[in-house]
């Protein structure tokens, strides 16, 4: 059982423009919107494959019925009840990729509420991964993933996907995998990155430190995992026809727990990742076996590698 946890869930809007014109009347060519929120990603991507899985998260009551009828049924949730109405994300999407989000904060979460989702998630399973997911709304404790972290055991680890302080403290107490971009893992190191080599020390410090692994996302140059005893995985792929890297990183993160969250299962994550970068939306597009022959795993890390955007 895999087990997700969103204190900050959305409403996803995706918008298809020509162009960013800043001051200008810009004229959609398209537009969807999905309930997401990086835990609900999660949960979705390894319910399409087939794995069992459970969304927690709080439900707004303003906007409570909009939500769950964008879900339509799709992942089970356990909900914890909130006033307020969801946050809505906007992304503009050009043809070329490139893609300007604009995240709105979200509903208050009171320390009771935090809680009250904890709680639930542990309630929802006692073996497995329990992974917590995104930013943390207003009134939200910033150790939220640390308290979460915590809550591991024999039986049970926790992985978690957040930024900023958030992630710096869940680190601090020993989650069992984090999955930083290179820009919240130098946040972590407390240095620039530059070089794969450099990232891979950075992670290897952090594991040093009382993680259990490290899943890097490095955008185009792929991801890396790093755990205990030295054990470092690089995997990439060419995505020529990416239309929308929203949801990239939950789908590399659903992948990779999914087929055990060990260096086999990087191929497979880096592969869960090509099908959502195929996506026009959040949800993650069916997975093939072109996604898979997509991937290579390299034999050794090319640390000299710089790691441009």
């Amino acid at each position: 059982m895999i087990v997700t946890v969103t204190p900050n869930p959305s409403i996803d809007r995706t918008i298809a423009i020509d162009a960013i014109e800043r001051g200008g009347l810009i004229r959609a060519r398209r537009a969807t919107s999905e309930a997401a929120g990086k835990g609900l990603n999660v949960s979705r991507a390894l319910a399409e494959q087939g794995v069992e899985t459970i969304a927690v998260l709080p439900l707004a009551s303003d906007t409570a019925a909009t939500y769950l009828g964008l879900l339509a049924g799709a992942i089970p949730l356990r909900t914890v009840a909130i006033p307020g109405a969801v946050r809505t994300n906007v992304s503009l999407v050009e043809p070329d990729g490139t893609v300007t989000k604009v995240n709105e904060p979200g509903p208050i979460l009171s320390e009771a509420q935090a809680e009250a989702i904890l709680a639930a998630a542990t309630d929802a399973t006692r073996e497995g991964w329990i992974v917590g997911c995104g930013s943390l709304p207003p009134g939200a404790p910033l150790d939220f993933y640390a308290r979460l972290a915590r809550l591991a055991s024999s039986d049970r680890r926790i992985a978690v996907d957040s930024s900023g302080e958030a992630l710096a403290a869940a680190a601090s107490a020993g989650a069992s995998l984090i999955k930083p971009n290179l820009s919240e893992l130098e946040t972590i190191a407390g240095r620039k990155l530059t070089t794969l080599g450099e990232a891979v020390d950075a992670a290897c410090e952090t594991v040093a430190a009382g993680v259990g692994s490290v899943l890097l996302s490095v955008g185009r140059h792929g991801a890396v995992w790093v755990a205990s005893g030295g054990t470092v995985v690089h995997a990439e792929a060419a995505v020529p026809d990416a239309a929308n890297n929203v949801g990239a990183g939950d789908a590399l993160l659903a992948g990779f727990l999914a087929r055990g969250a060990g260096a086999p299962a990087l191929s497979e994550a880096v592969a869960w990742s090509i099908a959502a970068l195929r996506s026009p939306g959040t949800r993650m597009l069916p997975l093939t076996d072109a996604d898979r022959r997509a991937v290579v795993v390299h034999d050794r890390v090319d640390r000299d590698r710089v790691l441009s955007a």
